[in-house]
């Protein structure tokens, strides 16, 4: 494990001292002491800062304000508002307007329907002393055929 770590050690100082540094940069020589680890004189920028026409260098926004969140590029208080009215209406007002909206949605097929005229129709049956079901969905008097001679 050792000679593992200490394989990656100029690696990891010299990643560590260009943290410290605050910027990114990067060792030109691979080997400049001994020891292997890079010094402040040996790590140079990666790419200069742009200036804009008044000289003054560009900040990135995610520098500016490191909890950036994508909905405001200069102002942190404007970009953090932003992203709780958008979460807000986005996700709890959604959640609750649909949850209610699919909740009073009317009866689809009309099963409950349904299901109370059959329990009407048996507590119908049950006070008349009539059998529940019968072998004759209609009733047979009140058809009327056609005469034999009609056909």
């Amino acid at each position: 494990m050792a000679s593992r770590l200490s394989r990656f050690w100029p690696t990891l100082s010299r990643v560590r001292l260009s943290s410290a540094l605050g910027s990114r940069c990067v060792s030109q020589t691979p080997n400049s002491s001994a020891s292997g680890a890079a010094v402040a004189s040996d790590l140079q920028p990666v790419s200069p800062a742009s200036q804009d026409s008044h000289g003054h260098a560009e900040v990135s926004p995610f520098e500016k304000n490191p909890d950036f969140h994508g909905f405001h590029h200069h102002d942190s208080f404007v970009d953090e508002w932003n992203m709780r009215l958008a979460f807000f209406f986005g996700i709890s007002v959604a959640i609750v307007v649909g949850g209610t909206f699919i909740h009073y949605l009317p009866d689809h097929g009309m099963r409950q329907w349904s299901r109370r005229e059959a329990e009407r129709l048996i507590k119908q049956r049950e006070a008349e002393g009539l059998p529940l079901m019968t072998e004759n969905y209609y009733d047979p008097s009140t058809i009327v055929l056609p005469s034999s001679g009609e056909e």
